[in-house]
């Protein structure tokens, strides 16, 4: 008999426990699986010899339910980018010393573009030294849904669903007072827009903001930027502007360079800041009306009270799929998601090759954005809105919810 190790990385998001779930609940079922492991903090918790056992605190339904409606990643996170194995494989030994010490024959690893990079070199490893009884699949995550090879990425819908609800919030709010106004909503998306993108579908129920939609795909003209704008202003009073963070320009600068930070992650991103900020205080200059910039944050990863049914019923059954890919002996790959049919909405797992995932990006593509590059086509929506559909019950206490706590 061999043992199950599930491990969380990158972003947290509101599905990435409904994954793990998923994960768990293979193993519980498995009879050759003896024990079911946790990784505190990704990869570096193998590193650290730090594994927490699952099955005695999530061996009943009831906890695994209160497990996916728990945000964020209950066994923790990292960014941690490991070295080239053919430069130096001291952390490679590391790890598969720790696996072999606690007899991991199966290993899921549940994160987004630089998690599916640590899988992929592991893996790597693992078949060039010939270890072939540690088997490592990836589970996709990341809000971004800028995985290749997946239609779409856990966490993503859910996202997109706290995001479309906002901005019909905020524009509830912007259109009471009868006085010219701008709000700019900066939506996370270092090098995609598709959560931008699901600002559109605030448009579903009769709202007609947000007006401009602005995504990291197209080169951003702040000229032309200003004449939509204005252009929008002479036909209502108040204007509200979803952007995504990484907007750049025409030399692929971000466009509000003077006020970003100059501090670089793990992976070597640019954390990025201020982009709603520079672009309130350039509208605040050269058109003078009221101007305010919102910033969403993190508050889009984990916002589990609305969570997409959808959503969270997916990530269980990547979970799933994914460590029974592993148990069956195949590694080095991730579980996607295929769409069968929008219409009814139908999926069926799928299994790609790591190497075709890990440091690729999927973009919107160009045809599902406005040709002026100011909005989104009915395409990208008809994309969008199956992912957002549902509401995961959710158990309060004491008049807020009830969340897991693992560690």
């Amino acid at each position: 008999m061999k043992n199950l190790l599930v491990a969380q990385s990158g972003g947290p998001t509101s599905a990435i426990n409904a994954t793990l779930c998923g994960v768990i609940e293979k193993g519980l079922i498995n009879t050759n699986i003896e024990k079911i492991y946790g990784a505190r903090n990704g990869i570096l918790g193998i590193l650290s010899e730090k594994l927490i056992e699952l099955k005695p605190t999530l061996f009943n339904p009831e906890a695994l339910q209160l497990l996916c409606q728990t945000p964020s990643s209950a066994l923790g996170s990292c960014r941690m980018k490991l070295s080239d194995w053919k430069d130096s494989s001291l952390e490679y030994e590391k790890i598969i010393s720790v696996l072999k010490k606690y007899n991991i024959g199966y290993f899921v690893y549940i994160g987004g573009n630089d998690s599916m990079d640590t899988v992929e070199k592991i893996s790597s490893y693992c078949k060039a030294k010939n270890i072939n009884d540690i088997k490592i699949i990836g589970a996709p995550k990341t809000i971004d849904n800028d995985l290749p090879q997946t239609d779409h990425c856990p966490g993503f819908g859910s996202a997109a669903k706290y995001i479309a609800t906002t901005f019909a919030e905020i524009a509830c709010d912007c259109r009471v007072y009868a006085r010219p106004s701008v709000t700019i909503v900066e939506v996370m998306g270092r090098d995609t827009g598709w959560l931008t993108a699901a600002s559109a579908l605030a448009r579903c129920n009769g709202h007609t903001a947000p007006d401009l939609i602005y995504l990291s795909e197209v080169p951003f003209d702040i000229e032309q930027f200003l004449e939509d704008v204005q252009a929008k202003l002479s036909e209502k009073m108040a204007i509200v502007i979803a952007i995504s963070e990484g907007l750049k320009n025409e030399e692929g600068y971000y466009i509000a360079d003077a006020m970003q930070s100059k501090q670089t992650d793990d992976f070597g991103h640019k954390i990025l800041a201020g982009t709603g900020r520079f672009l309130e205080e350039i509208v605040r200059h050269e058109i003078g009306c009221k101007v305010r910039s919102i910033e969403l944050n993190v508050m889009q990863r984990c916002a589990s009270h609305i969570a997409s049914a959808s959503d969270i019923y997916e990530a269980r059954l990547l979970g799933n799929a994914a460590a029974d890919r592993a148990i069956n002996g195949f590694s080095g790959e991730m579980a996607c998601i295929k769409r069968i049919s929008n219409t009814p909405y139908q999926i069926e797992i799928t299994f790609s090759p790591i190497g075709e995932i890990a440091n690729h990006v999927k973009f919107v593509p160009r045809e599902w954005i406005s040709e002026e590059g100011n909005d989104i086509t009915q395409e990208l929506m008809n994309y969008i809105l199956p992912l957002v559909q549902g509401e995961f019950p959710v158990t309060y206490c004491n008049g807020v919810p009830v969340h897991f706590k693992l560690i």
